[in-house]
């Protein structure tokens, strides 16, 4: 029954998600402009001193970013369903607070998800290399990111009670990320303090994570990755259920004292 219950709530936000061509264009829209004028004006000057090129580089961090980010996005419905009174009818059901909350995130990871096939699709057009065997090495990895988005979304919505405000703390939130977690910028150049900084941005994790799958066994491994596809998918794990339970706690209590 448990299991059915995440399942039949993954589905529905899913479901939202597919339904909403502004949403999906507009998250198909940001990475290509990424990818194509900020990667590939910067591709001649700098691939062939930093190593690899660099409208990959970009192509990896956009990757992780959007499954990320849409997976984060996604839980404001939260605000939405409040507002209502759709939360209060889900937890009135004979299941635990937190196997809502997971429903939803897996939900809009799988969203997130479906959107690379066109990230993917648009990048390769645009010059990066692309090879299939990495590609799907990153699969996995793609939906362990996406569940940390979800989880931060949760830790941030479980206090917020208007869509308009999540909405504006989502972009405080995330929007300086695209930066100090090296989604643009190579982790290991980073001045000190922005690198203390970006050690505690979640997506700096991801972006890395990515990295390390696609460049590993490769020459552009050294200069591209800060740690080890083993050492990012600890710390996802850890922050994952550190997020998801705090997240799931606060939105809880906030529920019931309504």
């Amino acid at each position: 029954m448990l299991a059915s219950a995440i399942l039949t709530i993954a589905y529905r936000d899913f479901m939202k998600f597919v339904r909403d061509r502004t949403r999906v264009m507009g998250s198909l829209i940001f990475p290509a402009v990424f990818i194509g004028v900020l990667g590939g004006s910067l591709q001649a000057g700098l691939s062939g001193s930093i190593g690899y090129s660099f409208i990959t580089f970009i192509f990896l961090g956009m990757l992780a970013q959007n499954m990320f980010s849409t997976a984060a996005q996604g839980l404001v419905s939260l605000a939405t369903e409040r507002d209502e009174n759709f939360t209060q009818e889900l937890f009135v059901a004979p299941i635990p607070r937190w196997s809502i909350v997971l429903g939803k995130i897996i939900g809009e990871s799988f969203a997130a998800f479906i959107q690379l096939f066109g990230i993917t699709l648009l990048a390769w057009l645009l010059g990066a290399e692309i090879f299939p065997d990495k590609l799907l090495l990153l699969v996995p990895a793609a939906l362990l990111v996406g569940l940390l988005g979800g989880a931060f979304g949760v830790l941030v919505m479980a206090n917020i009670r208007t869509q308009q405000a999540a909405s504006q703390l989502f972009t405080f939130v995330l929007f300086p990320q695209f930066f100090i977690g090296g989604v643009f910028t190579p982790l290991k150049s980073l001045p000190p303090v922005l690198d203390a900084l970006s050690h505690l941005a979640p997506m700096r994790y991801g972006v890395d994570l990515m990295r390390g799958i696609y460049y590993a066994g490769t020459p552009s491994y050294e200069p591209a990755v800060a740690y080890s596809p083993l050492v990012n998918v600890a710390v996802i794990v850890f922050m994952f259920t550190v997020m998801l339970g705090l997240g799931s706690y606060l939105f809880a209590r906030n529920e019931r004292n309504r």
